[in-house]
């Protein structure tokens, strides 16, 4: 774990290093480039303004004698306007005077700058020449007599102090990256730190609560991605305390309601078993209690099978095309008994021309079973409970609605939820709606519960109309 940090870290570092180096890698090469080319650009102005003034200087008053006579009576016309090294050159090409005495083996300057010269252009050039150990520009210039190109005066200098003024201010370029990638490794190291130290907590947290302790929190450092990682760890933890409450206590109560049948089963088996079976009132009750108790604990069995189901997403439904009224006939005579010793009124009210859904028939059965049971539970004597279908915006809806005690407010959002018990005393394992709940979203429908504190609750089953 700890060299997964490191690791983190170092490669957070490296590629933030990296980044930067190569950003002021590039500008430095930008910018040393630019000042070469202004340094160079400069000189070569200077050259080209200087070449110029002895070219028109040469044409304007020495044009009408040859190029060589002017070389031997006029030769210092060439080079008053500069202190560069002065060539002159004749239209063959051919170095006919040099201001430093240099002389090629054939005379010639074979270069570019000479021939672009020699076609009436200005022309430069860089290089090296034998009697310099530093390069040097040279700019020719053609002159002219009529119009036509009678030789190249060109202009030399060493590019030594050029040079050593570019590498001056690049240096200083390169101290100022220097420095930028060093305080860029200082910050990356800052930044890394302000996410690693996060992690490290969270994940010393989560090793914690793999562990089993969930009472421990973790730290939140900023209000960010990993701040929000660790609220949510925070908030998984709360859950997971929050449901495991929650199981304890539905452990405990389907031990009590399991407990609660067998224990009448046990008695009066017992009962039965060390009494009179002569006494036909006494074996008719007893077993009577016996068949009921053992209802009971089928149902229960059942359910804790259907929520065993659910919970490892092994339910699997049977579809088939069915009319709601149909089904929600068939509950209505199967329930009418139990709200007829519940001495309460149980109706239905039946939607017209209702379309077609697709369902598993006996799970739809078993949600609206549920829900009416939990109904008559918490409905009073004499009061109402109804079931009404309608059509609306794709959806079958059936609603049931009761006349009873109603569903506390703070507990509304959560009687669906798995092992929830609400405050009411009759409620049992907290199971039952979130297996309708379940049952009814595998259709791809809603189960919807509206509830007031003492005005009864009504809950409504939206499911999706068959496509035809």
């Amino acid at each position: 774990m700890k060299r997964t940090q490191k690791s983190i870290k170092t490669r957070l570092i490296y590629s933030f290093v990296c980044i930067v180096l190569i950003s002021v890698t590039i500008l430095e090469v930008i910018l040393i480039s630019l000042v070469r080319r202004y340094y160079y650009d400069n000189l070569e102005e200077i050259l080209t303004n200087q070449i110029k003034v002895s070219a028109d200087f040469y044409v304007r008053y020495f044009s009408s004698s040859s190029l060589d006579d002017n070389i031997i009576d006029n030769i210092d016309v060439f080079w008053r306007q500069t202190g560069a090294q002065v060539q002159i050159i004749n239209s063959s090409g051919e170095l006919i005077m040099d201001s430093i005495g240099y002389m090629p083996e054939d005379n010639r300057i074979d270069v570019n700058d000479v021939k672009k010269a020699l076609d009436g252009e200005k022309g430069r050039w860089i290089g090296s020449v034998p009697y310099d150990d530093t390069k040097v520009m040279a700019v020719a210039y053609p002159l002219m007599s009529d119009d036509d190109v009678i030789g190249v005066i060109r202009f030399i200098s060493s590019l030594r102090e050029v040079n050593k003024e570019i590498k001056n201010i690049s240096l200083i370029f390169i101290s100022i990256g220097i420095i930028v990638v060093m305080l860029a490794v200082m910050v990356s190291i800052f930044v890394a730190d302000s996410i690693i130290v996060p992690l490290r907590n969270i994940t010393h947290v989560a090793s914690k609560m793999a562990a089993g302790n969930f009472n421990i929190r973790s730290r939140k450092h900023y209000d960010d991605e990993i701040g929000k990682l660790s609220d949510t760890l925070n908030y998984m933890a709360e859950e997971i305390v929050k449901k495991d409450s929650l199981k304890n206590e539905f452990i405990s109560s389907v031990s009590h309601e399991l407990r609660t049948p067998l224990t009448s089963i046990k008695g009066w088996a017992a009962t039965l078993n060390g009494g009179d079976l002569d006494d036909k009132e006494l074996l008719k009750d007893g077993l009577a209690i016996i068949e009921k108790e053992s209802d009971r604990l089928t149902a229960m069995v059942e359910e804790l099978l259907d929520f065993s189901r659910f919970t490892s997403g092994k339910m699997t439904l049977k579809i088939q095309d069915r009319n709601i009224n149909d089904v929600i006939e068939y509950v209505k005579n199967h329930m009418s008994p139990l709200a007829y010793r519940n001495n309460l009124n149980f109706y239905v009210e039946y939607g017209e021309d209702l379309p077609t859904i697709s369902i598993d028939e006996d799970r739809i059965k078993q949600v609206f079973i549920n829900i009416l049971d939990n109904a008559f539970k918490f409905t009073p004597q004499g009061n109402d409970v109804m079931i009404k279908t309608w059509y609306e915006d794709g959806y079958v809806n059936i609603a049931i609605v009761d006349t009873g005690c109603g569903i506390d407010e703070d507990d509304l959002p959560k009687v669906k939820e798995k092992f929830f018990k609400g405050k009411n005393s009759k409620s049992q394992h907290g199971i039952g709606l979130s297996i309708c709940d379940e049952i009814v979203t595998l259709h791809g429908g809603i189960l919807d519960i509206d509830s007031k504190l003492g005005c009864g609750t009504t809950v409504t089953v939206r499911l999706p109309v068959s496509e035809q």
